[in-house]
């Protein structure tokens, strides 16, 4: 069988483009105050995923502790991550904050949860000195 029809799990295709884009993502509670329990973590995943699912975004990795959480996404090109960062980011403050209001209070004060920056680091494929050897070698056109 050709290896087109044998598709990888890592790749995506689209009528125009196939790709493979991973990033890892880190979020920090605001002023890393340690305002995340096991509960939350767990309730915070379930809505990440939802808003993942909204952009047609797999969250394959979820992890966390007291004052941060990680995320492995693999998403498509149309989707800018800065602004899945934003809907993330949003969502996920509004629904804990909602919920363990109570919790949230004792660690946060005023309106937010998460801090304003947060980490984004490209994840996969071959390393840059590598991609470098690779173009520098390519053929000029005559």
């Amino acid at each position: 069988m050709s290896p087109r029809w044998n598709p990888e799990p890592d790749v995506r295709r689209g009528r125009h483009v196939v790709c493979s884009l991973h990033a890892h993502l880190v979020f920090v509670t605001k002023y890393r105050r340690g305002a995340l329990t096991g509960e939350m973590l767990v309730r915070c995943e379930e809505v990440m995923r939802g808003v993942c699912a909204d952009f047609e975004v797999e969250l394959r990795e979820f992890n966390g502790e007291h004052d941060h959480v990680h995320l492995l996404v693999h998403y498509p090109p149309k989707v800018a991550l800065s602004k899945l960062v934003n809907s993330l980011k949003g969502v996920s403050a509004r629904m804990l904050r909602k919920e363990y209001s109570t919790h949230v209070r004792t660690y946060l004060r005023g309106g937010h949860f998460w801090s304003g920056s947060y980490f984004a680091g490209s994840v996969g494929g071959p390393p840059l000195t590598v991609l470098e050897q690779y173009i520098e070698q390519q053929k000029e056109p005559v």
